[in-house]
């Protein structure tokens, strides 16, 4: 199914525009997990992983009947070799048998036969005609190499996947770059990455009268929203900052069209860590019933201002 379709679709279902960031660190992973891996297999990198995976597939169970999409942040899961991308790996193939759309949060981008082995490497089956164990539904790129540097993941949304283009993120200094003022066309840096991001998708709408290709909008950068989100009509923002970062659901309410759709809003600390403040690190064991109440007040929130 066309990528922004299912995401609609299961928006809709779930009554929820959420996405849970799956960004696990192994010095605030539950105590009582890491001390079990540790036991079965040493201080390894293996141990990590296997820390890793139970972490994330009981945040799983948790909030799958709650959000449409979950983010692992790759940075995480690389720190660990070899053993952290088949945590990685592991995570995606359990979040999709689950019911879950999977957005991979590396912002990938390079020259242009980089970017297709990018591309190649998310999205499409390799040479032996088996799809790789990171396939994942979507990924966030770096557009700022121009157009050359996107195409071949523009190629893979035409089937069925999708790409979230880097657009005004949610960093304090984000704005050193972003906010700079262009001299021809007398907008943003990110208002025109945003008119690149349309033309980018004007092609790949789905029946649900959305692109395959999005933008990466920060939740704390509201009145920028705004503007960009007059220039992006049929593109889905995955909105970060909400939360830990400090946005807020009425920081988040111009990421919306009028129809309630058209935004992900995304958080990772404050749902898949929330155990910290019901039981401490010492305890742990409520991990996963912490991290669904902590979705149930986000989704309560963020659908009041929907």
């Amino acid at each position: 199914m066309h990528f922004a379709d299912a995401l609609v679709r299961s928006i809709k279902a779930k009554e929820s525009a959420l996405c849970v960031g799956l960004d696990p660190q192994l010095g605030k992973v539950p105590k009582f997990l890491v001390e079990r891996v540790i036991r079965e297999h040493g201080e390894t990198m293996e141990a990590a992983a296997e820390a890793f995976i139970a972490f994330n597939k009981g945040i799983i169970d948790a909030v799958k009947d709650l959000v449409p999409a979950v983010k692992p942040q790759l940075a995480y899961y690389e720190e660990f070799g070899h053993q952290g991308i088949r945590a990685f790996e592991e995570t995606c193939a359990y979040a999709k048998q689950q019911g879950l759309l999977v957005i991979a949060d590396g912002k990938r981008n390079d020259i242009g036969s980089t970017a297709e082995a990018y591309a190649r490497a998310f999205f499409e089956p390799n040479l032996f005609g088996k799809f790789q164990e990171t396939s994942v539904d979507a990924l966030t790129v770096n557009g700022y190499l121009g157009f050359d540097g996107i195409n071949p993941f523009l190629k893979a949304c035409g089937k069925d996947k999708g790409i979230f283009v880097l657009v005004r993120t949610s960093n304090p200094s984000s704005g050193d770059i972003q906010d700079r003022i262009t001299a021809d066309e007398a907008m943003s840096m990110a208002e025109l990455m945003g008119h690149f991001v349309e033309s980018w998708g004007s092609d790949l709408e789905g029946e649900e009268g959305y692109s395959s290709v999005g933008a990466v909008v920060g939740a704390t950068h509201p009145v920028q929203a705004e503007r960009l989100r007059a220039i992006l009509p049929k593109n889905f923002f995955l909105v970060p900052g909400y939360g830990t970062q400090g946005g807020t659901a009425e920081d988040v309410a111009a990421c919306f069209n009028n129809d309630g759709l058209g935004a992900l809003i995304v958080q990772a600390r404050g749902i898949i860590y929330a155990f910290a403040e019901e039981g401490g690190l010492a305890n742990g064991e409520n991990f996963a019933e912490a991290a669904r109440n902590a979705t149930l007040k986000m989704k309560e929130d963020v659908n009041r201002v929907r």
